[in-house]
């Protein structure tokens, strides 16, 4: 379906991520991967029990961290600093023997 905004043109980032944010079920379990969808996390409400799993090896991340709250180890697979919800766990990829 395309919703055309006659009276003001196309939606902008945050509204785009606001409505993809709004689609996905309660409870479910989302890998964002680069770029755009990295902001879909700032647009969760965290009473629904998404869990977000971001590319980099993390599972339970939360919105962009801002302030105080950024810990340069705690990032997006884009490189943004972000929050973890209780009970986030890590990941590695382990290397491959030669």
């Amino acid at each position: 379906m395309t919703i055309e905004h006659l009276d003001r043109g196309p939606l902008d980032r945050h509204e785009i991520a606001a409505r993809i944010a709004a689609d996905i079920p309660p409870g479910a379990y989302v890998n964002l991967g680069i770029g755009q969808p990295t902001l879909v996390a700032d647009h969760l409400d965290p009473g629904r029990g998404v869990i977000l799993h971001t590319e980099n090896g993390m599972l339970g991340m939360g919105r962009a961290a801002t302030g105080d709250e950024i810990d340069p180890d705690l990032i997006n697979a884009g490189k943004i600093p972000v929050t973890e919800t209780p009970g986030t766990a890590y990941f590695t990829t382990p290397t491959p023997s030669p």
